[in-house]
């Protein structure tokens, strides 16, 4: 298969990503946080084309991206007792990075759900993917669009770079804003349960009630929550402080940096925020990560960052990565 490339902005793009997508294919897409390998949610042909060309496991979890809220109800099933709660976050953080965890309408399959009676649902704020949503008309699943478990893409040439031959289409739009997976939240027991740490932190959630945040597990009831995910194929160490780390002689070590700004022992170095901003670090997170693998290093150094917000979420990244190898 040929993999085209076409550019966001050009007329024609948006007609040819509908048209596949009608079709029953899968085409690459950008959204507000990475690239995403969208197909027809309602089709299970087309949803298994998803797994095949990023060779993902069938126990993992689709999110169901949204053409427009009056899907809601047609895909979730949403509890009065949570409906109020429900509303008021939409209101705030929709469309954008928030994914929700609902019991599934019988249209979603477990295709989709990988067997789970939950679905999880999410509203774009990207202006391409919405276009091309919306004319479709139909829900799309859309998981990250490079192989599983691989660092997810942040540009269409990072695409291309996993995906190359497997799927018919990219669409350019250039870099994503957020850089990392949208956050997912479950509302339940009366509380608000992150399931997979995202652009909406912790503290903006706070507003809305109590927030507990649930760990990695190997039995995941959303996308992103394996503890092994989101890995370079260099192998990986997370530390707190690169200085304290104990290198060994004769390893060609790179360094991703969060304070340190030179070291000799690293033979390259990618710094994620030089003004040591949580935002600009979470949006170069993985376009830097995959620079580093391509360095031919023998191992990848991470340095922590600040446990809070937006650096929770990159921390979580970064150590599922290191749990790989």
């Amino acid at each position: 298969m040929k993999t085209e490339v076409l550019q966001a902005d050009t007329p024609e793009t948006a007609t040819c990503a509908v048209e596949l997508l009608r079709e029953g294919e899968a085409v690459a897409l950008p959204t507000e946080t990475v690239y995403g390998l969208a197909a027809d949610a309602l089709s299970d042909k087309a949803v298994l084309k998803i797994f095949q060309a990023k060779s993902r496991p069938r126990f993992d979890p689709l999110i169901v991206h949204l053409p427009d809220e009056n899907w809601i109800e047609r895909v979730a099933i949403v509890d009065s007792s949570v409906e109020d709660k429900f509303a008021r976050l939409r209101k705030q953080f929709w469309p954008g990075p928030l994914t929700f965890i609902f019991p599934r309408q019988p249209v979603i399959s477990d295709v989709v759900t990988a067997g789970l009676d939950t679905v999880a649902i999410r509203f774009s704020s990207h202006p391409v993917f919405r276009k091309i949503s919306a004319a479709f008309g139909r829900p799309l699943a859309a998981p990250s669009a490079n192989r599983f478990g691989r660092l997810s893409p942040t540009a269409a040439e990072h695409v291309r770079a996993e995906l190359d031959g497997l799927i018919p289409l990219i669409v350019d739009a250039g870099p994503t804003s957020h850089g990392l997976e949208s956050t997912i939240i479950a509302l339940r027991n009366g509380r608000i349960e992150i399931l997979r740490r995202g652009p909406i932190t912790e503290k903006q959630l706070s507003a809305f009630g109590e927030v507990v945040v649930i760990g990695a597990t190997h039995h995941p009831e959303a996308p992103g929550q394996l503890p092994s995910h989101y890995a370079p194929r260099t192998r990986l160490v997370l530390v707190e402080n690169a200085a304290d780390f104990d290198s060994k002689s004769g390893q060609r070590l790179g360094l991703l940096s969060w304070r340190a700004k030179s070291d000799a022992r690293f033979a390259a170095i990618r710094q994620l925020s030089e003004r040591q901003d949580l935002v600009e670090a979470a949006t170069n997170l993985f376009r830097l990560l995959r620079e580093l693998d391509a360095c031919d290093l023998d191992l990848i150094v991470a340095e922590e960052l600040p446990d809070e917000g937006l650096g929770a979420a990159i921390n979580d990244r970064l150590s599922r990565a290191s749990s790989v190898n």
